[in-house]
């Protein structure tokens, strides 16, 4: 089970990668589309996926201790499968 933290990471990269593919293969920023271009609710967002990032690039390197916490060995404790 992950903890919050990590379900919240695993979810804006997600959305951030699903907006980048839109930008990608259709010109669309689904977030400038919501929240408007530059507006202060999408760089809001743009800041926490970002976040999101780079907290789960330091889960790819060393397991969450939120999430390993009570755990046996070297199983789970990182969000999405990973």
């Amino acid at each position: 089970m992950c903890c919050p933290v990590c379900w919240a990471t695993c979810i804006l990269v997600i959305v951030g990668a699903l907006n980048w593919g839109l930008v990608g293969f259709f010109d669309f920023n689904l977030v400038s589309y919501i929240f408007g271009d530059a507006s202060m609710a999408s760089r809001a967002v743009y800041g926490l996926v970002g976040i999101a990032g780079l907290l789960k690039l330091f889960t790819c390197v060393k397991k969450c201790p939120a999430c390993c916490k009570g755990k046996d060995g070297d199983k789970g404790g990182t969000c999405c499968g990973n």
